[in-house]
């Protein structure tokens, strides 16, 4: 089993969401963060300058099975990308096993 996450553009969520429905993955996790990135200018707005390096995004925690994680990632690269700077990561991690509380079961049949 994976764990994928990424860091995505708030205003990519959407999609995002649809394109992991439209792939088979329908649980997951987010959460709203805020992070700091590598974009140093500011932006100015009825002339004033504000700060840009504070980053609002939406962070996506989403446990797979193995055959489902090169779909996953896929459906988040291709439906969060825009070409610009700050579209995001993805991290992808070994899952050594899960479990279900209701029931005890464990392995990766609980992620279905």
């Amino acid at each position: 089993m994976k764990k994928v996450e990424a860091i995505i553009r708030k205003s990519k969520f959407s999609a995002v969401k649809t394109a992991l429905h439209e792939v088979g993955v329908n649980f997951f996790s987010y959460w709203d963060v805020t992070g700091l990135g590598n974009e140093k200018e500011g932006h100015v707005y009825r002339g004033v300058t504000y700060s840009t390096s504070d980053i609002q995004r939406r962070y996506l925690s989403i446990v797979v099975n193995d055959d489902f994680e090169e779909v996953t990632i896929k459906a988040i690269l291709e439906s969060a990308a825009t070409g610009d700077v700050g579209d995001g990561k993805i991290f992808v991690s070994h899952i050594e096993e899960v479990y279900r509380i209701r029931t005890g079961e464990k392995g990766g049949q609980t992620l279905k």
